[in-house]
């Protein structure tokens, strides 16, 4: 083959590489790995398009855990001695009494901040879908929701409201929380851990709709920029019957306020 077709060759690869890596992705960076293994021709069970789902759903809940207790163990003596060059940066003594374990304790805590990325949706969701003949809403509100914004690195906090109508499989009330939770405790933007909470139920449980709102007060507008003590956040995904009804949806949207 003459150099000029293995450019072209090269290009159009490069290409369709770009656009896999460059879809937005919900559940996290896995969305892009999945969709690369579809196209390479793998079952479309390998990216967890089943029936019954858009061409761009993706089981991603499925393998999400990029972060182990042996990579917290390895990591923590880096993550602690770039707190101590950031304490030196501050114009403070590292080596004053009030601040001699401060590293470790901060390496520590962020750890624990971003503990989501240690856990898998299908760990927690494995035993906790029940077959069910029920299809009123359920609804689980006033979650407490605890982050970290990924622009400053300071705290997000707040309520997340989740409605679904179940398709004859139920899941188990707690594990809304859990899921809440997984995805909270990483470096997140509202927006998306709103998506990434109401896809995941969705993957799960195929249920009829999925609707998900988060009330969040963010740190880096209170404690710095606008400064605005009372301001709130409030993002909102809306799946299935919950975005295509208006009663289903104004249904829930009462429920979560009463």
């Amino acid at each position: 083959m003459d150099r000029s077709k293995q450019k072209q060759l090269l290009n159009q690869n490069e290409k369709q590489t770009t656009s896999v890596v460059g879809d937005s992705s919900v559940n996290g960076h896995f969305d892009g790995m999945a969709k690369m293994k579809s196209r390479a021709g793998l079952p479309l069970a390998a990216s967890g398009e089943t029936s019954g789902q858009s061409s761009g759903a993706i089981e991603s809940w499925r393998e999400e855990r990029t972060r182990s207790l042996e990579d917290n163990e390895m990591s923590l003596p880096s993550i602690a001695s770039a707190y101590t060059t950031i304490l030196r940066g501050l114009g403070e003594d590292p080596q004053r009494q009030g601040l001699l374990k401060t590293p470790w304790r901060a390496a520590t805590a962020m750890q624990f901040f971003t503990k989501g990325y240690q856990e898998k949706i299908i760990d927690v969701l494995n035993d906790a879908i029940f077959d069910e003949d029920h299809d009123e809403m359920v609804i689980v509100k006033d979650i407490d929701m605890f982050s970290m914004c990924e622009h400053h690195l300071v705290p997000i906090f707040g309520r997340v409201h989740i409605g679904y109508l179940p398709n004859k499989r139920v899941l188990g009330l707690s594990k809304l929380a859990r899921i809440v939770e997984i995805y909270s405790r990483r470096l997140q933007v509202q927006e998306r851990l709103t998506k990434q909470i109401a896809v995941a139920i969705t993957e799960a449980l195929q249920p009829a709709g999925v609707g998900v709102v988060i009330e969040a007060t963010h740190m880096c507008m209170v404690m710095r920029g606008v400064q605005k003590m009372n301001s709130k956040t409030v993002t909102s995904t809306m799946l299935g019957v919950f975005r295509e009804d208006p009663k289903t949806r104004d249904e829930f949207l009462t429920l979560i306020r009463s």
